[in-house]
């Protein structure tokens, strides 16, 4: 299993399948599991990379405070590790700031896959947020609190999925004082110079999400000076929640902004 390392903190990241890298950026507090089945959908002529984030999963959990920049730090860690020349990026919630960080910091996001994700931390409902965070040992509070993560009658009507993603979250979640460190870095990150970040970005954002209202989705993509909005039908997990329309909008992406050398 491969580790990269930034300043002291062993970060773990798993790859599978070949081609252009399409790299995956969690969201507070979740672990890689948020992207089994868009993953699924992808598989094929692409390589896909998940890691845990500092705070998460197998990687290292120092203590907070976390920072978006920091963050975006041990992302190039982690592709600088393993070799990838240019990147398209899939960032969700927090994940997708740290991706935004990523494409104005540094060299290698040849595009961007936004999900549920704003620009402003101030426009993140802070009580929602707090509300998915639940002990890892208590599968009937891990389960209450995904009812805030996805749309409504989801987490009745699909009881199988939502028990492997209760199993999942029992080893992959981060604990309490990372969940807060994760959580603050997001409510407390405001981009800069967004005209900066010239890399073509989908911006998708669920029209029930209950963590950032879908308003500040599509004032992220009229922002970007290449975004472009998708809205779908589902909560904050949109890529957990409706996965094969998550993965056609990404394919679309792909399809139009993958280097032609692949």
């Amino acid at each position: 299993m491969p580790t990269a390392t930034n300043d002291g903190v062993e970060l773990f990241y798993e790859t599978a399948g070949d081609g252009p890298t399409v790299a995956f950026v969690n969201p507070a507090g979740y672990g890689a599991w948020c992207w089994s089945w868009l993953v699924e959908e992808l598989a094929g002529p692409v390589e896909t990379l998940v890691w845990d984030l500092r705070g998460t999963g197998r990687s290292d959990a120092p203590p907070g405070p976390y920072d978006v920049a920091t963050l975006a730090a041990d992302f190039e860690a982690v592709l600088s590790d393993h070799g990838a020349r240019t990147t398209h990026l899939v960032g969700a919630g927090l994940g997708g700031m740290v991706a935004l960080e990523y494409a104005r910091k540094h060299g290698r996001a040849a595009s961007l896959a936004l999900l549920g994700t704003t620009a402003d931390g101030s426009r993140v409902d802070a009580d929602a947020l707090a509300a998915l965070q639940a002990p890892r040992d208590d599968p009937e509070a891990l389960r209450a609190s995904l009812r805030g993560a996805f749309s409504s009658g989801v987490v009745e009507n699909h009881p199988e999925a939502v028990d492997r993603i209760v199993e999942w979250r029992a080893e992959d979640d981060a604990d309490a004082a990372e969940w807060d460190a994760q959580r603050a870095a997001m409510t407390e990150f405001e981009a800069d110079a967004l005209y900066e970040v010239t890399t073509p970005a989908l911006v998708v954002h669920g029209r029930e999400d209950a963590v950032v209202p879908v308003a500040a989705g599509r004032d992220l993509a009229d922002d970007l000076p290449r975004g472009t909005f998708e809205g779908i039908d589902a909560g904050n997990l949109v890529a957990a929640e409706e996965p094969a329309v998550v993965a056609d909008l990404l394919a679309g992406h792909l399809d139009e902004y993958v280097d032609s050398e692949y």
